[in-house]
């Protein structure tokens, strides 16, 4: 039988947890490094499933890695190759990050079309778009991205959504295109600024780090350099979450609380003792967590990565919320097996009604990505009887050692089956 995750509820997590760097940046930093030859280091690196699914990617294009606990060294050859494997690419979302380093490096880059969760669409169209405006062809090619330059021009790129993704990728694009690029309606994620960052200590010339509107002008080269990554303010978010929906009492430590802002305001509002301090901050939550809205939206607004924690907030909270998520349609799959644990949970197109009931009851429940797995688990300490969450592999995707962690808090789950 595939791993699986056995969960008692009825604990009050409380305790401390040290927060790693963060997912949705390590993967695309290791990425950055193919815009040089050389070795690149990362440290603060969060040892989850998807960085060596990375590594392997890396691999690939001949480059050689080497993971060292949370220190990552990326050494690339002066001639990487250009066509990514279909069978690392397929595995992961972000393995299509490797597409704006290649196209800047080789002039060419073949990167299969990536897999990942079952969350709702997410087209490559502003990707290539972005590109072609840069002066590259690309199409779609027997299931592969196909993108080539003779040369890459800076240009005035408008995105249509601040697309992370697509942010990025024309961001390490344009570090070598000749001339000034402009990105407006850019992605503004501490995960595109800790990016930027890196390139910045590399030699890149960018400005507008954090606004919608990036500014690149190109070099002909850049240097080898090591970099921290940021913390992981989802992981982070998920344990003041965690502390809210058990009635606990949880500091975080690694993450800056500036970049949850929002999240952290949320939290107040359900009726928790929030502090915060330079690296972290605590979560109290004494009574029953009072019924808020969320509204999930690009940043800085409420990360539709923790919408599944919202809902799972939202269903043991005093009253009604309502959830609308605008970034992915399919992230309500996740809804389903909440009702599954008693939930009373209702979607309609792009908002889910949940009204609050005091405890759910143990069900067995499926992961459909990484964050409702999380949701799932931390769902299952809020019922009675031992829940049983499938599909665990997910969660190993992003989040390191959930499950110690959890027990270090007092969680009763135990990690059962293959590993």
């Amino acid at each position: 039988m595939s791993e699986r995750f056995l969960v008692t509820g009825g604990a009050r997590l409380r305790g401390e947890v040290v927060v790693g760097g963060a997912k949705n940046s390590v993967l695309k930093l290791m990425a950055a490094a193919l815009l040089v030859e050389g070795t690149t280091t990362l440290t603060n690196c969060p040892q989850i499933a998807d960085v060596p699914l990375m590594a392997d990617v890396l691999r690939g294009l001949g480059a050689t890695v080497d993971l060292d606990g949370d220190v990552v060294h990326v050494d690339v050859p002066a001639e990487p190759k250009f066509d990514a494997d279909f069978d690392a690419v397929k595995q992961f979302r972000a393995s299509v990050c490797v597409l704006g380093p290649l196209i800047a490096r080789c002039g060419r880059a073949v990167v299969a079309l990536p897999g990942g969760d079952a969350i709702g669409s997410r087209p490559l169209d502003m990707h290539q778009a972005g590109l072609r405006a840069l002066g590259a062809r690309s199409a779609i090619e027997h299931g592969c991205v196909v993108a080539e330059a003779d040369t890459l021009v800076g240009a005035p790129i408008a995105l249509e959504f601040p697309s992370v993704g697509a942010t990025e990728n024309i961001l390490m694009a344009a570090v070598f295109a000749e001339g000034v690029t402009t990105i407006d309606n850019a992605a503004r994620e501490p995960e595109i600024v800790d990016l930027c960052v890196m390139l910045q200590q590399m030699g890149a010339q960018i400005s507008g780090a954090g606004t919608s509107t990036l500014t690149v002008t190109g070099v002909p080269r850049l240097s080898p350099t090591t970099h921290q990554v940021v913390g992981d303010r989802i992981v982070g978010a998920t344990w003041g979450l965690a502390a809210a929906m058990t009635r606990g009492d949880v500091r975080v430590y690694g993450v800056d609380p500036d970049h949850l802002t929002l999240v952290l305001h949320k939290l107040r509002s359900a009726g928790a003792e929030v502090k915060t301090f330079d690296d972290g901050f605590r979560v109290v939550q004494n009574e029953r967590p009072v019924a808020v809205n969320f509204s999930t939206l690009p940043y800085p607004g409420f990360p539709t990565d923790l919408q599944p924690l919202a809902i799972g907030l939202a269903a043991v909270s005093e009253g009604m919320s309502v959830i609308t998520e605008n970034v992915f349609e399919a992230r309500f799959r996740f809804v389903e097996e909440m009702v599954r644990l008693g939930a009373d949970a209702r979607t309609d197109g792009h908002h889910a009604v949940i009204r609050g009931i005091e405890r759910l009851s143990s069900a067995p429940v499926w992961c459909s990505d990484i964050r409702a797995g999380a949701g799932l688990v931390l769902a299952g300490l809020c019922a009675d009887g031992v829940t049983e969450v499938h599909d665990v592999y997910h969660v190993n995707r992003g989040y390191p050692n959930f499950v110690e962690n959890l027990r270090a808090l007092g969680g009763d789950v135990e990690r059962v089956g293959a590993r």
